[in-house]
């Protein structure tokens, strides 16, 4: 494998698991505000961030590479609305996907094909967690300052269940 596609996945581990600690600090603003349901959907994604981070170290070692965990940064993000998080994280995830682009470009630029393919999945999920961003944005923007409309968005997000992603589920 590359020397800098090497790099990248091996960094695109810790990128992922501070994408789940900035998850849980998300759901820990809701939870101190009450809004039960968002943390709930922000302590799901949290879990689905370590996931992809399992999904690239699987990756390299099962391509005979060696896996260099580093430190993970403290979030530093502090909101006064119900809305911040939900803007940060679109933005967070729109700074993934230029992540996963890089590797993918990276991969491309040395005919790693077998990379390629691997980030194929990334290269969709990252489409979903983008639309779902912009969709809850969209919601609270609507309905966010409605009481009752609010409660309901609340109870929407408290019924999102895990499920493991389909490149773990197959491993």
């Amino acid at each position: 494998m590359d020397e800098r596609v090497y790099e990248l996945l091996n960094d695109q581990i810790n990128k992922e698991l501070y994408s789940a600690y900035l998850y849980m600090s998300f759901a820990d603003y809701y939870e101190d505000e009450g809004l039960s349901g968002f943390a709930n959907w922000y302590m799901i994604q949290a879990a689905e961030e370590r996931d992809h981070a399992l999904i690239f170290r699987k990756y390299l070692l099962d391509n005979g590479k060696s896996v260099q965990l580093k430190g993970i940064d403290q979030p530093d993000k502090t909101f006064s609305s119900y809305l911040g998080p939900l803007e940060a994280a679109l933005e967070h995830e729109k700074y993934v996907t230029s992540l996963i682009n890089d590797i993918y470009g990276a991969a491309h630029d040395v005919k790693d094909y077998r990379t390629m393919k691997f980030l194929d999945w990334f290269i969709e999920e990252q489409l979903e967690e983008e639309t779902n961003a912009e969709d809850m944005i969209t919601k609270m923007k609507l309905f966010g300052t409605d009481a009752k409309a609010l409660y309901d968005l609340d109870q929407e997000y408290a019924a999102r269940a895990y499920s493991m992603p389909t490149p773990l589920a197959n491993a």
